[in-house]
C-alpha cells in the first residue's frame, strides 16, 4: 500500500440551496473550514485534487482552473478527477495515492457541486449512450428503478417487505439528518408518508430519492511523518478499493454487483477485515436511493444476498443497531454530487476521530466510506481507522 496515510482535517459547507453565495465562494467556504480545522495554511499544502460530476454539469470545461483561487491552489500542482457519482471517493483515492507514493506529504482534496444552478437530470440522461440507452434510462431514477426491480425479482422478496424496508430507511435517515448540522434535507416523516409520496419511477417514490444540493467538502491527507510533526488526531487509511465494469447498463449483473463486491473485498483485504458486519463500527454507504442502499449491504458482505430487508426492519443498520449505516443522513439527505463521495469519507473520518458531534457512534474505531458512479458501473471504498 506504500507509505501510511491519514486524514488530519475535514471541512464542509452548509449544504442545501445555497443561492447566498457564488460557486467559487461555496468552494472557498469548505477550503477555509479545513484550514481552520487543522491550523494549516495554503502554503503548507503540496498539491490539490478536485472534481465535480462531469464538467458539463457546471457549464465550465476546466473547473480545476476556474476554482484555483477558491481552493488556494495557485502556484501548486492541481489534479482533476471526475467519475460522476463516485467522484468524491475518486478524489479521496487520488489524494491518498499521491501521498502514499511519496510524491507529497500534504494534499488537499476538494469536491464540490452547485446543482441548483444547473440541470442534473438532463446531464445524467445525456451522458448515456445516445442511440440505445438514453431512450429508456430516464436519468438516475430510471437506472436505479430497474436495478431495484432486478434485485427483488432475483430473490423473490415480497414487494410489501421491500417497500416497508425502503420506507424504514427513509424515515431513519431523515431523522438522522437533524443531528447533522451540514445536512440539506431535514424532514420528520412517517413510513406512510414515504409509501404514499408520489412515484418517480416505479417502485421509487419521492421520499426514496436524494435531493439536488449545493455544497462542497474539503479533506487534507497527510503522510505519517506529517501526522507526527503536526500532532493531529488522525483517521488512518486502512484500505482502499475501486472497481468499474461495462458501460452498457445491461452488460453486467447489477444485483450480484461485481464492481461493488470486488471494491469492498480489495479494501477489506488491505484492512485485514474478514467479517465486516462484526468488525466495522460504522459505514457511510452511498445511498442516493433507499432500495439501492439495501443492495449495497448485501454486496459489501453486511448480510446474505436477499436478506437485507429483514435486517433493515429489525434495526440492524440504525444508529443503535449492530452496524450503524449513514448516521449523518447520508446521500439520501445531502447530495452535491461532486462532493457527495468525499463527504462519505469525511464523515467516516469524523467518526473514527470522535468528532462527529450529535451523530457520533460511541467508540467508533473502524469505518467504511463508499461511493458509486459512472453510468451505474463504478464503486469505490475507503476504510478508515483510529489506529494504523
Amino acid at each position: 500500500m506504500g507509505r501510511p496515510v491519514a486524514i488530519i482535517g475535514v471541512g464542509q459547507t452548509y449544504h442545501g440551496r445555497r443561492m447566498d453565495v457564488s460557486y467559487p465562494e461555496l468552494v472557498r467556504e469548505a477550503v477555509m473550514a479545513v484550514f481552520k480545522d487543522t491550523g494549516l495554511t495554503p502554503d503548507d499544502i503540496d498539491g490539490v485534487v478536485s472534481g465535480t460530476m462531469p464538467s458539463m454539469m457546471e457549464g465550465i470545461a476546466l473547473t480545476h482552473f476556474y476554482f484555483a483561487d477558491a481552493m488556494q491552489a495557485v502556484g501548486k500542482p492541481i489534479m482533476k478527477t471526475e467519475t460522476c457519482g463516485s467522484t468524491g471517493v475518486s478524489i479521496a483515492q487520488t489524494a491518498y495515492y499521491w501521498v502514499s507514493s511519496g510524491a507529497a506529504d500534504l494534499v488537499l482534496a476538494v469536491g464540490h457541486e452547485k446543482m441548483n444552478e444547473g440541470n442534473s437530470q438532463a446531464t445524467m440522461t445525456t451522458v448515456a449512450e445516445p442511440f440505445y440507452q438514453r431512450y429508456f434510462i430516464s436519468g438516475a431514477p430510471g437506472v436505479f428503478s430497474m436495478q431495484s426491480q432486478m434485485w427483488t425479482a432475483r430473490y423473490g422478496i415480497p414487494e410489501e417487505k421491500t417497500r416497508d424496508a425502503a420506507a424504514f430507511i427513509s424515515v431513519t435517515h431523515h431523522d438522522d439528518a437533524f443531528d447533522n448540522p451540514y445536512a440539506h434535507i431535514k424532514l420528520k416523516v412517517s413510513m406512510e408518508d414515504v409509501k404514499n409520496s408520489r412515484i418517480i419511477t416505479y417502485p421509487v417514490r419521492l421520499l426514496d430519492v436524494c435531493p439536488n444540493s449545493d455544497g462542497a467538502c474539503a479533506v487534507i491527507f497527510a503522510s505519517e511523518k506529517m501526522v507526527k510533526k503536526l500532532k493531529k488526531k488522525p483517521a488512518w487509511v486502512r484500505g482502499v478499493g475501486y472497481r468499474g465494469e461495462e458501460y452498457f447498463f445491461g452488460d453486467s449483473d447489477k444485483v450480484v454487483w461485481e464492481a461493488a463486491i470486488q471494491a469492498a473485498q480489495q479494501a477489506y483485504d488491505q484492512a485485514g477485515i474478514r467479517n465486516p458486519r462484526k468488525e466495522l463500527d460504522v459505514a457511510e454507504v452511498y445511498n442516493p436511493f433507499t432500495f439501492q442502499e439495501m443492495l449495497f449491504y448485501e454486496c459489501f458482505g453486511f448480510c446474505e444476498l436477499g436478506e437485507s430487508p429483514d435486517l433493515v426492519l429489525k434495526g440492524t443498520f440504525t444508529r443503535k443497531g449492530e452496524l450503524p449505516c449513514d448516521p449523518s443522513g447520508g446521500t439520501l439527505c445531502t447530495n452535491p454530487i461532486g462532493a457527495t463521495g468525499l463527504i462519505r469519507v469525511a464523515e467516516a473520518a469524523l467518526q473514527v476521530t470522535g468528532k462527529a458531534g450529535a451523530h457520533q457512534i460511541p467508540g467508533a474505531k473502524l469505518a467504511l466510506a463508499h461511493a458509486m458512479g459512472g453510468v451505474d458501473q463504478f464503486n469505490g471504498i475507503m476504510i478508515l481507522g483510529s489506529e494504523l
